[in-house]
């Protein structure tokens, strides 16, 4: 059975949760006040699955989220709030459909049948997200990763551990030039302009664990 993890700042509806849970004998779920909690708690449960109001949380972005699901390839997530804006669900669902979206003003039947699919490995959506999905083509996540070279896959992922080009010149006994050189050609290739922008990106393409990037 899987660990269900409520990351939501509304009493109520933590309540009301853990209730529509334990009707289905689901005694093993914790809670979460922030993106550092959420962070560990999903570290130590990678199966797990998450229920989340963005509108109560700390993210910085949804790409932020997206990141940290992307690091979490185990993990289900569920949206659930009381107002979604139609932009930040086209942005969330054309990026990865796999989320479940559910509002807090469904039924009970909804919600539990969202609940349901998560803990199943399924993407539940609500007649919001549905009419976004409808609306949008979607196309298959690409192979960020197949344009880089084995090498340059590498030194992309020392680059989002946080290691400077002459610590990975060290470590691979490489020259300060050809490093360099390799991470002028990565940052091309992938189209970013700095670190950051590169480390979201090994992040989403799976080069970074999420473990070692965000703890």
């Amino acid at each position: 059975m899987r660990t269900f993890i409520i990351a939501d700042n509304q009493d109520i509806t933590k309540e009301g949760l853990i209730s529509l849970l334990k009707c289905r004998d689901i005694t093993d779920i914790l809670k979460v006040k922030n993106c550092r909690e959420l962070g560990i708690k999903i570290s130590q449960y990678p199966d797990c699955v998450i229920v989340l109001d963005y509108t109560l949380f700390d993210f910085s972005s949804p790409e932020q989220m997206l990141n940290m699901k992307a690091g979490a390839r185990k993990s289900a997530w569920i949206l659930f709030s009381d107002d979604l804006k139609e932009s930040f669900l086209r942005t969330v669902l054309l990026n990865d459909p796999s989320f479940s979206v559910v509002m807090k003003r469904d039924s009970r039947e909804e919600i539990s049948e969202a609940l349901y699919s998560a803990e199943n490995g399924d993407a539940f959506h609500c007649e919001t997200a549905r009419s976004i999905l409808n609306s949008e083509k979607l196309k298959p996540a690409p192979e960020e990763n197949e344009i880089l070279t084995k090498t340059e896959k590498l030194i992309l992922r020392e680059i989002a551990l946080g290691k400077m080009t002459k610590e990975i010149a060290f470590e691979k006994k490489l020259s300060f030039h050809t490093i360099n050189t390799h991470r002028r050609n990565i940052f091309r290739k992938i189209e970013v302009n700095n670190v950051h922008e590169a480390t979201k990106y090994a992040i989403r393409s799976g080069l970074v664990d999420f473990v070692e990037y965000y703890l």
